[in-house]
């Protein structure tokens, strides 16, 4: 006999109560190549994934909530046009950090607090990455945090 707990059977499932509740996803998307040349270093979605999850021991360590989701690279296209006439494109490496704000753990706190928790993470993210624009969405809402001219 094994000691291994047998697999779950489709009868085992039910819902968790407190775990029903508004969907709330999240994205944020940060460029993995640093700078706005061609030429800046591109960096590995694992260095995302070191930050975000050094962000969220902080903040649990701190008895505050934080995100989870999970990490994808992707590449961003994209054109424009250019003074004469031509049109220009070019794609960038970007990691994509996706989840949701699960109503059984964080069902408790309102929107503001996610939205707050996104741009926390972000800027600790686009810093780590030498990015200057972050894009966030959230339920319904999408916003770029932009570090300016420096």
């Amino acid at each position: 006999m094994s000691d291994r707990p047998l697999a779950p059977k489709a009868n085992d499932y039910s819902v968790v109560p407190g775990s029903s509740g508004p969907r709330r996803d999240f994205r944020i998307s940060v460029g993995l190549r640093e700078g706005w040349d061609s030429e800046g270093r591109v960096f590995d979605v694992s260095e995302a994934v070191r930050t975000a999850r050094a962000w969220m021991k902080r903040r649990v360590e701190a008895g505050l909530p934080a995100l989870s989701g999970m990490f994808t690279r992707a590449e961003v296209t994209y054109a424009w046009p250019r003074p004469d006439g031509t049109v220009g494109s070019d794609r960038e490496p970007v990691a994509l950090f996706t989840g949701e704000a699960v109503h059984a753990y964080l069902g408790h706190l309102p929107d503001e607090a996610i939205e707050e928790m996104l741009n926390e993470l972000s800027i600790e993210l686009g810093a780590a990455l030498g990015q200057e624009r972050i894009y966030v969405a959230f339920a319904d809402k999408t916003w770029i945090l932009d570090a300016g001219e420096r």
